[in-house]
């Protein structure tokens, strides 16, 4: 496995590789990698010939008073785990050479970004949107592999897509949980033991969601408030938000008909925001 720092040679790299035609598959990381990151570089792995994967901490995502400071980082071991599932390349780019003195451009996926984690955390797909085109730019990838933990990000990045006639394929891969049900998070690992433990309310919720519709509840805030009452049963927990929301546009959805929809939900465990969803089919 080759790694590389500088903006330029990766863009060299990718460039030559383009021309020898071969297909490059790329996953963006914030490193600190677990079993759901290796889960995507398999899928990379499947569907090109060149697995690049990008380790890189973005500043502009991160708001005022959030972990940018504490954010687990480690590059050695993120390394191995890389290597071990076939990664060909692993970008770790500085952020001074990201964002150079004077550095002064953004993009805005203007209505997607403006409900559930937009909420909360103002600007922050900016800097998520901002930072994956400026990574397309820098790796020019054919394929790029997205988890469907953060659906909202996922959708934000298909937009883009779409939106500026990328020519690139984003591909989701499901959820991937710990034996338990709980989603695999970096930040998992500032839960305390009895805090994982309240954590597993995420999941919870999302099976109670899930069985209230096949009984034949359709109405969304009559689900939503039974799972609201079953997460503050739980210690540690304080909700940040509960949505029923198109798939695609994100909408509140008041009464559930045919279609997918989308239960995501948005929860602190003592001082840790954890993210979840499911996508409900009738």
């Amino acid at each position: 496995m080759k790694i590389i720092n500088k903006i330029s040679a990766m863009q060299t790299m990718a460039a030559e590789l383009r021309n020898k035609q071969r297909k490059i598959a790329f996953v963006p990381t914030m490193g600190y990698l677990h079993e759901g990151h290796l889960e995507l570089m398999k899928v990379g792995r499947a569907n090109a010939d060149i697995l690049i994967i990008s380790i890189f901490v973005n500043p502009a995502q991160f708001g005022e008073n959030e972990d940018i400071d504490i954010y687990p980082r480690d590059i050695e071991g993120d390394s191995n785990k890389a290597e071990s599932v076939g990664v060909d390349i692993l970008f770790f780019p500085d952020a001074e050479e990201v964002y150079p003195k004077g550095y002064q451009t953004k993009i805005k996926v203007a209505e997607l970004s403006q409900c559930l984690c937009g909420i909360s955390r103002p600007g922050h797909f900016d800097g998520v949107a901002t930072v994956v085109a400026k990574l397309f730019n820098i790796v020019k990838p054919h394929t790029a592999i997205f988890g469907e933990k953060d659906m909202q990000q996922l959708q934000i990045i298909k937009r883009m897509v779409r939106d500026l006639n990328m020519d690139i394929e984003i591909i989701g891969v499901p959820i991937f949980r710990e034996l338990n049900g709980l989603a695999l998070s970096s930040r998992n690992s500032y839960l305390s033991p009895e805090e994982r433990v309240s954590a597993l309310c995420l999941k919870g919720a999302l099976d109670i969601a899930k069985a209230m519709v096949i009984s034949g509840e359709r109405k969304s805030f009559k689900i939503l408030d039974a799972i609201r009452e079953y997460i503050t049963g739980h210690p540690f927990t304080k909700i940040d938000y509960i949505a029923i929301c198109d798939l695609e546009t994100l909408h509140d959805v008041d009464v559930i008909a045919d279609n997918k929809v989308l239960l995501a939900l948005a929860v602190f465990i003592g001082k840790t925001r954890l993210i979840d969803n499911a996508v409900i089919a009738m």
